[in-house]
């Protein structure tokens, strides 16, 4: 069994339709049906709050639930297909408050509002998606402002700890993170990426979100090399904010230094 719901967002001009197609939600019981739904539907209108309309306008997710999870959401991923999906592992016992302050959903949505880039790039994508998911949760209440700097510290700390035993350059270690469980320093090393960039278009009163939210309608494709992405959002910003940074931050070995009063400005 399927279900399609509409989500309608208006901007200046003309109307964003997206329908979501969920497949195995019959899985579920009726109760369960409804909360999945509800969720999903929130999760996708609180994304699109922050970053705009997605361009494309049919989304499949693929609903697998399990019996036993210690999280709501153990494990998600974005299928790249034609049109791009999500699929979902799920705690078909937690409840809609636990599902909507899980971060996961958010951080997968986010994916889809990049193209995909190849291994050496991948901690731009996945540093977007851990910096969004945080950034859409607070713009829409989920989490206070407090939690907002709390959440993105913690997850530095973690990296500053990884990169102790992790030095290869980021890209480098961007393309080899799964086999050797780098993911908190690639994760978080992108995400400061962002939060920097962040702070610095803020000071031409811009931000990450309005312009990827103009590259998702004017100029995504399905697949990007990372130079590409980024000349392409700088042309966007009309600044060299995301190259120079990226330069920076490409083939570095460290960690940065990224402050709570920092954090507290975005």
């Amino acid at each position: 069994m399927k279900l399609l719901f509409v989500l309608l967002l208006l901007i200046p001009l003309h109307v964003c339709a997206l329908e979501a197609t969920l497949h195995n939600l019959s899985s579920l019981s009726q109760a369960g049906q409804q909360k999945i739904t509800l969720w999903i539907n929130q999760s996708i209108e609180k994304t699109q709050n922050t970053l705009g309309p997605l361009k494309q306008t049919q989304l499949p997710i693929y609903l697998k639930p399990r019996y036993v999870a210690f999280e709501p959401v153990p494990w998600a991923k974005v299928k790249r297909t034609n049109p791009d999906g999500l699929e979902l592992h799920i705690d078909r016992y937690a409840s809609l408050n636990a599902f909507t302050r899980d971060w996961t959903l958010y951080h997968e949505l986010s994916h889809l509002y990049l193209p995909l880039l190849p291994y050496t790039g991948f901690w731009l994508s996945e540093g977007f998606a851990s910096y969004m998911q945080n950034v859409i949760m607070r713009d829409n209440q989920v989490i206070t402002q407090a939690e907002f700097v709390q959440r993105l510290n913690a997850g530095f700390e973690r990296a500053r700890l990884q990169t102790k035993t992790k030095q290869q350059p980021l890209n480098k270690l961007s393309a080899d993170m799964w086999r050797q469980r780098a993911q908190q320093r690639v994760y978080w090393s992108g995400a400061a990426y962002f939060v920097e960039v962040d702070l610095l278009l803020r000071q031409q009163n811009k931000t990450v979100a309005q312009v990827i939210a103009s590259y998702q309608l004017c100029c995504r494709p399905a697949r990007s090399t990372a130079k590409q992405f980024i000349s392409s959002l700088d042309k966007l910003s009309k600044s060299n904010v995301f190259s120079l940074l990226y330069n920076k931050y490409n083939k570095r070995t460290d960690f940065p230094t990224i402050t709570k009063e920092q954090l507290n400005l975005l």
